[in-house]
C-alpha cells in the first residue's frame, strides 16, 4: 500500500508542477471565484458550456500543492462531460474526501479521484482539495457569491 501511496502523492506533485488547464478562458459562459482563508489559496473558475456540456474549463490562481493539483485533475475529468456528470463527480469526490479515513475505498474504481483518499486523514487538506470543486459548482449552478471553506 505504500507503493501506491507514493505514485499518487507523485500523481499531485505533477499536477501541481504542471498543472492542467491552468490559464483563463477569454468568454466563459459560466465563472466563479473561491477562497480558502485557513491555507491562502484562490482561485478561478471559467467555464465554456454549450448545450449541457462543458467545452472548456480553465482556472487561475494561487494555492498550495493540493488545491492546485485538485483543479488541475478536476479539469481533465470534466471537459467534455455534462453538467449532470459533473455534478454527480463532485459528488463522489467529497465522499472521498470526507470519508471516515478507516474505512476502506475501492481505490481501483475510483480512477484519477483515488489520488485523493489520502486526503481525508488531514481534515485541513479537505479545504484544500475541495475548494475547486465547489467554486465550480457554483459556476455550474450561477450563484454569484465568491465560495469560501469557512
Amino acid at each position: 500500500m505504500n507503493e501506491l501511496r507514493e505514485l499518487y502523492q507523485q500523481v499531485i506533485l505533477d499536477h501541481n508542477k504542471n498543472p492542467r488547464n491552468f490559464g483563463v478562458l477569454s468568454l466563459p459562459t459560466l465563472k466563479a471565484e473561491g477562497y480558502n482563508p485557513l491555507c491562502g489559496d484562490h482561485i478561478e473558475i471559467g467555464v465554456d458550456v454549450e448545450g449541457g456540456i462543458i467545452k472548456d474549463l480553465k482556472f487561475n490562481g494561487a494555492g498550495c500543492a493540493i488545491s492546485k493539483a485538485s483543479a488541475s485533475i478536476m479539469t481533465t475529468l470534466l471537459i467534455g462531460k455534462t453538467v449532470e456528470e459533473a455534478k454527480l463527480l463532485f459528488d463522489e469526490f467529497h465522499g472521498i474526501v470526507t470519508a471516515d479515513p478507516e474505512s476502506d475505498a475501492d481505490m481501483m474504481n475510483l480512477g484519477k479521484l483515488a489520488v485523493f483518499c489520502g486526503v481525508r486523514e488531514f481534515p485541513a487538506r479537505v479545504k484544500c482539495a475541495s475548494l475547486a470543486w465547489h467554486t465550480l459548482m457554483n459556476a455550474l449552478n450561477e450563484l454569484s457569491e465568491k465560495v469560501s471553506t469557512e
